[in-house]
């Protein structure tokens, strides 16, 4: 709980000008809302302040990686997920999950002691009928769609370019990930 709670302090205490977005609300989701127990990773969505074609499922928007090194993320057990403040946090993956902190309101102490004590319950969003849960994928489906068109031109543009490749091969490869994974989710 306690790195939890640090990365709520962190989101309202990072400059707004020293990245390229910012982070509008934390959640919490997945196993730690459960019974209290002993998670191997905390399972947590940052809401950014992009529109929704910047984050495509599964995708870090750019500075991601600098944004979760200033904030520790990257070094404590976390599986972040990265989400557009134009979008619900959730969707098939990120059920119900509980607000930690908002750049509106602050860290929630209601949902930290909550989840803490057990009763996260208590603070979780309301479950999506299943109408809106396939309307939700539907959507992040197609914006996936377009997001991988993008990063496989990218991706064609630089294969023979000199410089690294990387960015633009793992850019594609977690686009990729993405939308099969939503794919998926539309078949089942």
């Amino acid at each position: 709980m306690h790195h939890l709670a640090e990365l709520a302090e962190k989101c309202g205490d990072l400059p707004a000008s020293f990245f390229r977005f910012q982070v509008v609300e934390l959640w919490v989701f997945g196993d730690l809302l459960d019974v209290p127990r002993d998670v191997e990773a905390i399972q947590v969505a940052l809401v950014a302040d992009l529109p929704v074609d910047e984050v495509p499922w599964l995708s870090e928007p750019v500075g991601a990686e600098h944004w979760a090194n200033s904030t520790r993320l990257s070094r404590n057990p976390f599986d972040a997920r990265w989400r557009s403040r134009d979008a619900p946090v959730w969707n098939h993956r990120i059920e119900r999950p509980a607000l930690i902190w908002s750049a509106a309101d602050g860290v929630n102490e209601e949902a930290l002691v909550a989840v803490g004590d057990g009763t996260a319950e208590l603070v979780r969003s309301a479950a999506p009928s299943a109408e809106e849960l396939r309307k939700r994928v539907e959507d992040e489906l197609a914006v996936s769609l377009r997001a991988l068109r993008r990063e496989n031109q990218a991706y064609t543009d630089h294969r023979w370019s000199p410089g690294k490749l990387t960015p633009y091969s793992d850019a594609l490869w977690r686009t990729t990930t993405g939308y099969l994974d939503l794919l998926d989710a539309l078949a089942g």
